[in-house]
């Protein structure tokens, strides 16, 4: 697909209905009534087309979500990074996060593994240049960037040029096929589950103001809305499987967690557990 196809199926798409007034939501409903396209392919035409109305910023993974390495860190512990969390692609930054230098690749830290006897190449040598895009960006002007550059990546700037987030090519295309998933991927249960045991099963997307109603909290966040980013921002790092956090008589214990985001929280009472 070339730089300007994607913008030439929009085009296609609004020009075949141009000579109506009416709404091309309608258009597709009688079309699926007329049996000539099914609810699913309009389901996907429709998130296309939804592409220029989303910003980055809306579906970018947060600052202190982000798996990062430092620039002088050895090539085993990026490895480690990239074993531990799943992602084939690490930023590296310089002083912190609002100077990202570089990009990563698991593939690139293979060789300098596999031949410890060779010249030893640094964090430095290995990484290649990183992309930016503005926080505004549309995901329709992102995923033709994205094409264009071959480029699977993107570090998402704030106003101040500072480090809002990161972007994949895989999050646009989710805002058009659905999530995309694989063997690794956990399960997500429903948002709070009780458990036989008496403790509590909660997604790491419950906002902030739920779980503070569900566990008679007062926790507050500027920056984040949910519990799962919540924890990330107290820890300054996504939290490993295990850790746990303890206040207003609850233990609450990372049950599972990926690359991007906590995906569950165990929350134990502290007074039942000792």
């Amino acid at each position: 697909m070339d730089e300007g196809s994607n913008g030439s199926i929009l085009s296609s798409i609004r020009n075949l209905f141009r000579k109506s007034d009416s709404p091309l939501e309608e258009h597709f409903r009688d079309a699926v009534e007329e049996g000539e396209i099914n609810s699913e392919d309009v389901r996907i035409l429709q998130n296309v087309i939804d592409l220029e109305d989303k910003r980055v910023s809306e579906i970018m993974t947060p600052r202190p979500d982000i798996i990062c390495a430092e620039v002088d860190s050895a090539i085993g512990e990026v490895a480690e990074l990239i074993v531990q969390h799943g992602h084939s692609r690490i930023p590296v930054y310089e002083d912190n996060r609002d100077h990202i230098v570089g990009v990563v690749h698991a593939k690139d830290v293979l060789s300098p593994l596999l031949t410890p006897q060779s010249p030893q190449a640094t964090l430095a040598d290995l990484m290649r240049p990183p992309h930016f895009v503005p926080e505004t960006t549309n995901l329709r002007t992102l995923l033709r960037d994205l094409q264009s550059t071959r480029i699977h990546m993107a570090i998402v700037l704030d106003e101040y040029g500072g480090t809002a987030g990161l972007v994949t090519l895989e999050d646009v295309l989710e805002q058009i096929v659905g999530e995309i998933g694989d063997e690794h991927d956990v399960l997500r249960p429903e948002e709070v589950q009780e458990m036989p045991d008496g403790t509590m099963l909660v997604s790491g997307r419950v906002p902030l103001d739920e779980f503070n109603e569900l566990f008679d909290l007062e926790l507050v966040s500027d920056q984040v809305e949910t519990i799962g980013g919540y924890f990330c921002e107290l820890a300054g790092r996504i939290p490993a499987k295990g850790e746990t956090f303890t206040m207003g008589g609850w233990r609450f214990l990372v049950e599972e967690a990926d690359a991007k985001h906590i995906e569950t929280v165990r929350a134990v009472r502290v007074a039942e557990e000792d």
